[in-house]
């Protein structure tokens, strides 16, 4: 369904990502808020609401957070503020909610907040709470965890389709070394095809076919955007269009789903291109959502780049690749930029807007005028899809 009022980005901030022990969830929240409305050349003031992504799930104390922004921002005290939970893909969440409030008429700038701070608990308590984003009945309370559920996935691709753990290597190999132009990264640090293709004692198996170097990070880190109508674009200093954007859903358990053919992300690609008027082939680049490399993989196939069964061809014939047809993940993505849940779908936009401004430094893809983003919750259940595109 198609609103009136385009939405466009037109500032934001973005934390560094990793183990920030010397930061809570408000400090992380303050600071990019900051970074966002001085960068958007608006004030606080005029704000017309504040949407946070956020999963928690008891990764901090804190379940009640929306307001968490007006702490450090005292022009945000009084705006409406909701917290927006779809999990992994919280953030593409709260961006969509912000755009349906300025496309309705009901607002004509939003501050759109992704946090998380997932560090200050044990590994095997992340994994826990991450683990009951699942169909719990069928998965998690049957020992489930989301590596053995991508495992799963991974394992049924390679029985369909032939062993692909080469494929799933290069992902891993292309993303880290991506992620070292990325300032904002948890790991910047290149890995070989030869570490991540083998099993050792620093690369074990992890759940099926899946390696340590196949499965992204934990993460504390937040991103903020400042959104604007497109009545007001003419005082913005920057503007990068939301161009098309689709949201599709798809059944929780995995078990009433063909595992391997990210039948949802396939319809929000499709949904987001025809509302942007626009084929994979018009891209500069994209940001997927490579929370294991086998969801990269399937990405590929899902936004129309490979024929089911065929993504690796695009990783062999460098089309992928910085330099390539169509880059994907120039950042590095989940597996090398880091995976703060909240804060992945806005960092996913804040890193594309930079891209289309040219501002992105060292990851800069040159010429970039079109970038695509998928931002995923869950075994793909929620996906988001945006297409971005530069006005100013």
């Amino acid at each position: 369904m198609k609103l009136g009022n385009a939405v466009s980005i037109v500032g934001w901030g973005h934390s560094p990502f990793g183990r920030l022990a010397h930061m809570d969830m408000e400090a992380l929240i303050a600071g990019v808020c900051r970074e966002a409305l001085v960068h958007s050349g608006f004030p606080a003031e005029r704000m017309d609401g504040v949407w946070l992504g956020n999963l928690n799930g008891g990764f901090v104390p804190e379940i009640f957070c929306s307001s968490l922004p007006m702490n450090g921002e005292p022009g945000l005290r009084w705006k409406p503020a909701t917290r927006v939970e779809n999990a992994c893909a919280s953030g593409a969440g709260a961006i969509f909610a912000a755009c349906d409030a300025i496309q309705s008429g009901r607002a004509r700038l939003a501050l759109v907040v992704g946090a998380e701070k997932m560090t200050a608990v044990s590994g095997e308590e992340v994994t826990r709470i991450l683990g009951s984003a699942s169909y719990v009945k069928e998965e998690a309370n049957c020992g489930k965890t989301f590596p053995s559920i991508f495992g799963e996935i991974a394992g049924a691709y390679f029985e369909r389709y032939g062993d692909h753990a080469q494929a799933l290597a290069k992902i891993a190999v292309k993303n880290h070394a991506n992620g070292v132009s990325n300032p904002f990264a948890q790991m910047r640090k290149a890995l070989d095809f030869e570490f991540c293709n083998t099993v050792s004692e620093k690369n074990p198996v992890i759940a099926g076919p899946l390696r340590k170097t196949d499965c992204s990070l934990v993460s504390d880190g937040a991103a903020a955007v400042v959104l604007a109508s497109d009545d007001l674009i003419g005082e913005a200093q920057r503007a990068v269009r939301i161009r098309g954007r689709a949201q599709v859903n798809d059944l929780l358990p995995l078990s009433r789903r063909d595992p391997v053919r990210f039948e949802g992300p396939r319809r929000a690609f499709e949904a987001a291109f025809a509302e942007a008027g626009i084929t994979v082939g018009d891209l500069s680049f994209a940001e997927v959502h490579d929370c294991f490399t086998i969801a990269e993989l399937l990405a590929y196939e899902a936004m129309g780049l490979a024929p089911e069964g065929q993504g690796a061809r695009v990783l062999e014939d460098g089309t992928v690749a910085r330099g390539g047809r169509l880059p994907v993940n120039v950042s590095g993505g989940l597996k090398a930029k880091g995976h703060p849940i909240g804060a992945t779908g806005v960092s996913m936009h804040v890193l594309s807007a930079m891209q289309l401004t040219g501002t992105a430094g060292d990851m800069q893809v040159p010429g970039a005028s079109l970038g695509g983003v998928f931002n995923m919750g869950g075994s793909a259940v929620a996906n988001y899809v945006s297409v971005l595109e530069p006005v100013k």
